[in-house]
């Protein structure tokens, strides 16, 4: 579970990295790790769930299918207690599409490169400069817990970070109604429905 260590705390100005959605309840997929158990020369993971999280995945994330997900993690000691996760989530995702509803399949492709740090060694972050908003500020620690980082809960989050909110089958145009077509209008429905309403039985 990922949780950044104070609302007040921003991501990367303009980054796509202030939309990652935070990771509330349990896990669809967990891989905890022990950060004390990761040796000082590092770690090299690789990772895939199996067809059961791929369906929890897919729930969680509200998409059609999940048939391929792959995840690889690089973690690096930082200091005493902390953790520095550096990987990549790949995927094929099966979505439906915003103007023909039927299904269309997308790949998600997403770098990770996270710090993780107990709640006593993350700094607390200044006030937000409104006179440097063009500059991209460094991305602040999240918060250890436990001294266990869920690499599962981290890929799941950057990969729904990856999906695309507007998903379209190749050619798929949305036609809108003739602007003089009078069922177009957005009251129209209900002036029908008024009037067969105000229509009293015999």
């Amino acid at each position: 579970m990922i949780e950044r260590a104070s609302p007040d705390r921003s991501a990367k100005t303009g980054g796509r990295k202030a939309d990652r959605p935070s990771v509330q309840t349990a896990a669809p997929w967990s891989v905890p790790v022990v950060v004390a158990e990761v040796p000082d020369t590092g770690r090299s993971l690789e990772l895939a769930p199996d067809e059961a999280q791929r369906r929890a995945i897919a729930a969680a994330a509200d998409i059609l299918e999940l048939p391929r997900c792959a995840a690889s993690f690089d973690l690096t000691r930082h200091g005493t207690d902390g953790l520095r996760v550096v990987g990549r989530v790949s995927a094929t995702v099966t979505q439906r599409c915003v103007v023909t509803l039927e299904p269309v399949e997308n790949q998600v492709d997403e770098e990770i490169d996270l710090l993780f740090q107990p709640q006593a060694d993350v700094p607390i972050a200044p006030a937000a400069d409104t006179g440097h908003q063009g500059h991209e500020a460094a991305e602040p620690p999240e918060v250890l817990h436990g001294g266990v980082v869920d690499l599962g809960a981290v890929a799941t989050e950057f990969l729904m970070l990856g999906l695309d909110p507007y998903p379209r089958k190749p050619g798929a145009v949305f036609e809108a109604p003739p602007a003089g077509d009078p069922a177009s209008h957005p009251f129209a429905a209900l002036a029908a429905l008024k009037k067969d309403g105000g229509k009293k039985g015999p």
